[in-house]
Parts: structure tokens; C-alpha cells; sequence
């Protein structure tokens, strides 16, 4: 399983991944699902990946073998003039990537099925954020939906739900994200560190922060321990409803 939030803020974009995968528990390992292309100064794009491992790596690797070789597909996505644009093309070659695996041949106790959350932004217009489902169609966050998720997302969604404000600082924004995957990877043990980050400035168009944390990062266990503790401290301020005794 997985899990992957990408926020809409007034100031950005932040994503943010895990790294698990697993094909059995005793075959797990680690997995870079997070992937940016970037034109310094015209656009940024940055995709992560939830589902079947091998849908989701044909489907980067398409993407990357084809801006390589623009006169044989023709736009790529370095080369779309929209992020509307992108998400189409991304969404028919997720869509072909599950025809071709899912379509024929023999089958798994696993489905080819996979979802992507994509966001950016090229020169000249607003950050985007997109979430693209296998049937090729896809979803874009407003300002009623200024956050995605996806892969194991019911455990870390009630603290999005909350206390996500599209205005609060990018520390604010990370110390949120790190509650939110920290409820689930205690909830879920199919996601696990480490996680990577990347912070994407509103109009730098420029690849912006990246960084992962690792297991027993004491920053990430601060928070997570601190988080604990807040959650003991605020039940017992509750007033307790009435029952027999």
C-alpha cells in the first residue's frame, strides 16, 4: 500500500510520499514514488504514484523514454502548453499502460489498477493540482478540495479535514503533513518511511526543496510524540458524557 498527500496552498504546492512497498510481509522494500520534470523557468511537474508497482513504473518510464524522443510522441509532457494538458496526457498513458497489462494473458490476485496525483506549474499560469484515476479521467483541487490523497488515506484525512488552511506557512503546512502520515503509519504497516518532501514556491518555476526523512528522524519523532501527548491531554479536557456509573 501507500500513501501520498499533495496540498494546494496560496503561496504553493507540497507533496509529500512514503517509500513502502511490499509483496507480501516478507517481501518488503523501498520504493522511490515521488518524480519531478522540470524546464528551469518555464514549467515543473511532479507526479507520485499509488497502485500496482509495475503500472506505475511503465507509466514514468513512458513518460520519460517519450521526452526524450519528442518527434516519435508528439506533445510530451515537457512539451504540453497546459497542466490541464499534462493530466490528459498522463491520464491515456495510465490508461494504456493497464490495457496493456491488465487487458490480456494470464491474471493476479492484484490488479493493474493505479492512481497518480499530479501538480506544478508552466510559465505564465497558475499551480495546478490534478488527481488522475486508471480510467485516464482526473480530477482537479479547488478551493473546496485544496488537498489530495491517495493509496491507505482514511487514517491521516480527519487531521487534513481539520486544520488544513491554504494560508498557513510551509513549516505549518510540513508539521500538518507529518501528523497526518504519522497517524498512519502507526494505523497501517503497509506504509512506511522513508518519506520524501517536495516544496514547490508559487511562480519560482524552478524545482524546488526536496528532502526525505528518515526513520528515527528526531524531528519527525518530536512531532510525533508531542502529537501523542496533545491528543492524551485534550481527552482529558473533554467533558465526559453523561452515563450510569
Amino acid at each position: 500500500m501507500t500513501y501520498c498527500v499533495a496540498l494546494k496552498l496560496d503561496h504553493g504546492l507540497i507533496f509529500m510520499s512514503d517509500t513502502r512497498t511490499n509483496a507480501g510481509i516478507d517481501n518488503i522494500s523501498v520504493v522511490r514514488k515521488m518524480f519531478t520534470w522540470t524546464e528551469p523557468g518555464e514549467r515543473v511537474i511532479t507526479l507520485m504514484t499509488a497502485g500496482n508497482l509495475a503500472t506505475t513504473q511503465a507509466v514514468v518510464s513512458l513518460l520519460n523514454e517519450r521526452s526524450m524522443r519528442p518527434a516519435e510522441r508528439d506533445p510530451t509532457i515537457m512539451q504540453v502548453p497546459t497542466l490541464f494538458e499534462a493530466a490528459r496526457l498522463i491520464g491515456d498513458t495510465l490508461k494504456e499502460v493497464v490495457a496493456t497489462y491488465g487487458g490480456s494473458g494470464p491474471t493476479a490476485s492484484s490488479t493493474f489498477d493505479a492512481t497518480i496525483i499530479m501538480g506544478g506549474q508552466i510559465t505564465g499560469m497558475e499551480p495546478r493540482l490534478f488527481m488522475i484515476y486508471p480510467e485516464g479521467n482526473f480530477v482537479e483541487a479547488g478551493p473546496e478540495t485544496p488537498f489530495f490523497q491517495t493509496g491507505e488515506t482514511k487514517y491521516g484525512r480527519p487531521i487534513l479535514l481539520r486544520a488544513l488552511d491554504t494560508a498557513m506557512s510551509v513549516p505549518d503546512a510540513i508539521r500538518l503533513l507529518c501528523v497526518s502520515f504519522d497517524s498512519t503509519l502507526k494505523a497501517n504497516l503497509s506504509v512506511g518511511m522513508p518519506l520524501d518532501i517536495h516544496i514547490y514556491k508559487a511562480d519560482s518555476l524552478t524545482e524546488g526543496q526536496m528532502f526525505r526523512i528518515e526513520s528515527h528522524d528526531p524531528d519527525f519523532t518530536a512531532i510525533s510524540d508531542r502529537w501523542g501527548d496533545a491528543l492524551k491531554d485534550a481527552l482529558a479536557q473533554l467533558p465526559y458524557y453523561p452515563v450510569g456509573s
